[in-house]
């Protein structure tokens, strides 16, 4: 990945996410829960100024428990983008037990977890170009706070939530390469 253009403001950040959001994730349905959250405007978009693992570790738990603390009709998920740290997807990965062990630590298990999406998001055993990777590609790294509950109401609404993985494989091979590509979900110039 290319080094973030560092002369990018939050909301340039925040609307190439929100490209991603409704061009891939949504309008690719790679997440069938997404769009009812996005559509009452329950997503909370933070850009992180993050420069190190350890200040992202302190604003994801800012961010955690602000989420904990608001009326899931307010917020219902975060989005913490951080486009300065954690570029790296193999740092970015090993920074994932770190923010699980946080849900931990703060006693929030059970009831907050967190999603991951990266720019060279690649999954175990797979090659680094492989399509199926791009289910998790976003144009900046991004931690997702979810509700445990939202995602128990969602699957219970789903009948058969087990296959979203396996039909968003099926959805990346046949958009193919050139056709992601043609979604433009990139990060903002």
């Amino acid at each position: 990945m290319s080094k973030t253009n560092p002369h990018l403001d939050d909301q340039q950040i925040i609307g190439a996410v929100e490209r991603w959001v409704e061009r891939a994730v949504i309008g690719l349905n790679l997440c069938p829960f997404a769009k009812a959250v996005q559509v009452k405007r329950q997503v909370r978009y933070v850009v992180s100024t993050a420069t190190t693992p350890e200040a992202l570790l302190e604003q994801l738990m800012d961010e955690l428990q602000q989420l904990s603390d608001t009326d899931p009709e307010q917020v219902d998920t975060t989005l913490l983008i951080h486009p300065w740290v954690l570029t790296d997807f193999l740092d970015y990965n090993e920074f994932l037990d770190v923010a699980d062990a946080a849900v931990e630590d703060m006693q929030l298990d059970g009831e907050l977890q967190i999603a991951s999406f990266h720019p060279e998001y690649q999954f175990a055993d797979t090659d680094i170009n492989d399509i199926e990777n791009f289910t998790n590609r976003a144009p900046y790294p991004i931690l997702q706070l979810l509700r445990e509950d939202s995602i128990d109401r969602a699957v219970e609404a789903f009948p058969d939530a087990e296959a979203i993985f396996e039909k968003n494989i099926e959805t990346m091979e046949k958009l193919g390469h050139e056709g992601w590509d043609k979604l433009d979900v990139g990060p903002a110039q």
